[in-house]
């Protein structure tokens, strides 16, 4: 290389350093400032799931102190006072507090509890479902057996999880209403379903015998 091309090269160089450095310091805060949104992000990320860890490890901890409680009504109170952002928690904490108030024959207040998971936002519609069936299961809160028998027969005709213990409350009120075998032709359905659990298959057997059924019938 002759000493012409030689000074070219060095020069182009000296150019291109000059234009990377002039880049830099137009643009350098650019990648600086990825950097940082990430680092905090991350940060604020950890720092979420260590506090939603420790309120989770609190209301745990509250609902355990609550149940330890004398009475119903006492357990029922301490569980009132537990507070939480969380709706799934929200939802727990109004399905345990109307287990109690139910368990203490407070049945409208009971009622109201699990009224107040639907009106959750944003809370996942299990414990929707859950709350509706278990408001279907208070006879004392004056709903009549035709309502009753309305709402169980939608839970039981659609894709809810609640469905079979449906069909087996269904059952109970066909046979208050003189309708046996009504009641044993649901209560074969609910034994031959590959779905139902064994402990309500056993359920639905028993109440067959005492129909003065064998609960190896299909009802026909």
């Amino acid at each position: 290389m002759s000493e012409t091309d030689s000074f070219i090269e060095e020069v182009s160089e000296e150019v291109r350093k000059d234009r990377l450095f002039a880049l830099m310091r137009k643009f350098g805060w650019i990648p600086v400032l990825v950097v940082v949104l990430v680092v905090s992000g991350t940060a604020y990320r950890e720092y979420r799931i260590s506090t939603d860890t420790v309120a989770a490890q609190q209301t745990g901890d509250a609902i355990l102190a609550a149940l330890e409680l004398e009475t119903d009504m006492q357990r029922a109170e301490a569980i009132d006072e537990i507070k939480s952002d969380d709706p799934s928690a929200k939802a727990v904490l109004n399905l345990l507090q109307a287990a109690e108030l139910a368990s203490a024959s407070q049945y409208q207040e009971a009622a109201l509890a699990l009224k107040g998971v639907g009106d959750l936002a944003q809370v996942e519609v299990e414990y929707s479902e859950l709350a509706e069936f278990k408001k279907l299961l208070l006879e004392e809160v004056g709903l009549s057996d035709e309502r009753r028998l309305a709402d169980l027969t939608a839970i039981a005709d659609s894709a809810s999880p609640y469905r079979l213990l449906a069909e087996e409350q269904i059952a109970l009120i066909e046979i208050g209403s003189g309708r046996i075998e009504m009641a044993i032709n649901r209560l074969s359905g609910l034994i031959e379903d590959a779905s139902v659990s064994e402990g309500l298959r056993q359920r639905a057997s028993q109440l067959k015998i005492v129909l003065g059924e064998n609960p190896d019938q299909s009802g026909q």
